[in-house]
């Protein structure tokens, strides 16, 4: 079979798209497409029509019609097989067949068509064959985007480390040059500083670099405040550094960069220092502040259930009032009847704490008062087993191998605890080796870890309201056992065991006052394995 040309015409034989498969003019095309209509028969069935030069091979599709152009020594059965795959192919990419959506996916058809003819000749695919084709992404690619995304911002984490250590060394050069100017010997009458405009002697009177050997204090005195902790020049760059001179960053380099770091320089950098409250809501503390804070590490079977669990958690409470001082604090229920495993322990100083009875927390001597102004931990739990109930989290990761070498790959996650908060999500996916995956669907946000090769599949916020989510997708590899341990991290608000304060009121007189109350649980080791 030779097709000549795929088009999409109306009724009037007005082309919308058309795509030539050997070499023929617009004007023949058009030429053709006009006298098409007027050689369908009236009130018949057929669905080719011939010329003594070509044949029509033709199919309704509601107010237009798809037409195969093909010489007149085509296989007529070839012909209307790949007509009809034509026309699935177009029903798939368009929501419906009219001009207007024909011509605004005109891009995606034209290159659908040479996908199952080319040369004129039709190729052996079906519909799936070429929607997969269509949808093909480079993986490469994305890794590259990925990669490349993640050395911009460790490069403008590095330019702003660098310029916020260069203003603080040259607002030392500047406090020195003002003291020294201010010293006997210094003719200028502004004071050297004190007037306030210490810059203009450093401007003009500071000596150059030169001068600055000239120094009294002898260089084996100054020599040790180089082996300081500080920036050191010449030193092998790091990839950080690298990246720096990549983006243009040694025009911000200058001669204060030799000038020996200040101790304040010497101290850990904000930009690296990780917030453990993460996107945690922040708490306003009254003058009575309770601090619970939580730790979990847990191990669940890709098979269903719990292997083991660990928690560890304490609760601390800050006065800052004096007269505040001579308080209880009531807890809420619990949840449930705690067994023996979940084991509670109190202050020396404060009375017996029962977790399945009466829940307060007060002094054994109600004539005295809390420490004021000092953290004082008043409780303190530890479990250690596999009670299901204490998982805030389950996640359930299900590999399925496939006959072509791949691998289907669906995980997904729902909080069990409805009484907690998540926050900052992030469940990480090892990926076999050499092998990127294509998400067929997801909730939240997916990103690849080209550093340990890890899929991470992350999450805001998850709570009674939206309380699950789900990651599809399909890599090669037939190995189950390379997707595992998945590792879990997240920030929790409340608490696993329900340790939260109900009211807080005096120890004399059983008026309640205002506290506030700062409830979190972390990750240790989360694991799927």
């Amino acid at each position: 079979m030779v097709v000549l040309a795929a088009s999409i015409c109306t009724k009037g034989g007005k082309a919308v798209i058309s795509r030539q498969f050997r070499d023929m003019s617009r004007t023949r095309i058009d030429a053709l497409l006009a006298s098409f209509p007027k050689l369908i028969p009236a009130n018949t069935q057929h669905t080719s029509v011939e010329t003594a030069e070509v044949r029509y091979v033709y199919q309704l599709l509601e107010d237009l019609y798809i037409v195969l152009i093909t010489n007149k020594a085509s296989n007529i059965l070839q012909d209307i097989e790949t007509l009809h795959l034509f026309a699935r192919v177009v029903s798939d990419m368009c929501r419906s067949a009219d001009q207007r959506e024909i011509a605004k996916n005109s891009f995606e058809l034209l290159g659908a068509f040479d996908e199952i003819v080319s040369l004129g000749y039709r190729e052996q695919v079906n519909l799936m064959q070429v929607r997969s084709i269509l949808e093909m992404e480079s993986h490469e690619e994305k890794i590259q985007e990925i990669i490349a995304r993640n050395k911009e911002a460790e490069a403008k984490e590095e330019l702003k480390r660098r310029a916020k250590q260069l203003e603080m060394q040259r607002r030392e050069q500047q406090r020195r040059a003002a003291s020294a100017s201010s010293g006997p010997g210094s003719g200028s009458y502004l004071g050297g500083g004190v007037s306030g405009y210490s810059p203009v002697p450093q401007r003009f009177d500071v000596p150059s670099s030169p001068a600055r050997t000239a120094s009294p204090v002898s260089s084996s005195l100054r020599a040790p405040a180089f082996k300081g902790s500080g920036m050191k020049l010449g030193s092998k760059k790091t990839k950080q550094a690298e990246l720096l001179d990549a983006l243009g960053g040694s025009a911000i380099l200058s001669e204060d960069m030799s000038v020996p770091n200040t101790p304040a320089a010497s101290t850990p950098e904000p930009s690296i220092m990780k917030d453990a409250r993460s996107s945690l809501p922040t708490v306003t503390p009254e003058n009575i502040h309770i601090t619970t804070k939580e730790n979990i590490s847990l191990s669940l079977s890709r098979e269903g259930g719990l292997e083991s669990l660990e928690l560890k958690g304490d609760m601390n409470l800050h006065v800052s009032e004096p007269s505040l001082s001579r308080i209880k604090l009531s807890l809420v229920p619990a949840p449930s009847a705690f067994g023996p495993e979940l084991q509670f322990k109190q202050h020396p100083n404060v009375g017996k704490f029962s977790a399945n009875k009466e829940r307060i927390i007060a002094l054994k001597d109600s004539s005295r008062g809390f420490p004021v102004n000092q953290s004082l931990a008043v409780l303190k739990w530890r479990y250690s087993g596999k009670d299901e109930s204490y998982v805030p989290l389950s996640i359930n990761c299900w590999p399925t191998p496939s006959n072509d070498g791949t691998c289907d790959v669906n995980i997904e996650y729902e909080l069990e605890n409805e009484n907690v908060s998540l926050y900052d999500l992030v469940i990480s996916i090892p990926l076999p080796t050499g092998s990127y995956p294509t998400v067929a669907s997801h909730s939240g946000e997916w990103q690849l870890n080209p550093s340990s090769h890890h899929l991470d599949w992350s999450t805001s916020l998850i709570n009674a309201e939206d309380r699950s989510g789900s990651l599809e997708f399909s890599i090669n590899g037939s190995d189950v056992n390379a997707f595992f341990p998945v590792r879990v991290s997240f920030v929790g608000s409340g608490n696993t065991v329900g340790v939260r304060v109900a009211s807080v009121s005096r120890a004399d007189s059983g008026e309640n006052v205002v506290f506030s109350e700062d409830a979190s649980f972390t990750t240790d080791n989360y694991l799927v394995v």
